[in-house]
């Protein structure tokens, strides 16, 4: 698999709201868990260009990571902030 469990947890570690690798619930965490997924499954549709199942996970997985922004956005602003200038997203 591309994405080792030691990979995960350091995803969780780093951008987790209890800063623990058993922080997977937190909206952050699974923002930038999402983020990884994404930027992987674009690599590799820039060299597989007629892999129309992968794009449509892609489109599922930015419509996911859109809606936990949005949920951020509206219930703490500041944890939003923080989460798009970690993760160098913009809307």
């Amino acid at each position: 698999m591309y994405l080792a469990t030691e990979k995960k947890e350091e995803l969780f570690e780093n951008h987790g709201r209890l800063k623990s690798k058993k922080d997977t619930g937190s909206a952050e965490s699974q923002i930038a868990l999402f983020t990884h997924r994404i930027n992987h499954l674009t690599d590799h549709l820039k060299s597989h260009k007629k892999d129309h199942s992968t794009r449509l996970g892609l489109l599922k997985l930015v419509g996911k990571r859109r809606s936990l922004l949005d949920y951020l956005y509206k219930k703490d602003i500041e944890r939003y902030r923080a989460i798009i200038a970690e993760l160098g997203l913009r809307k």
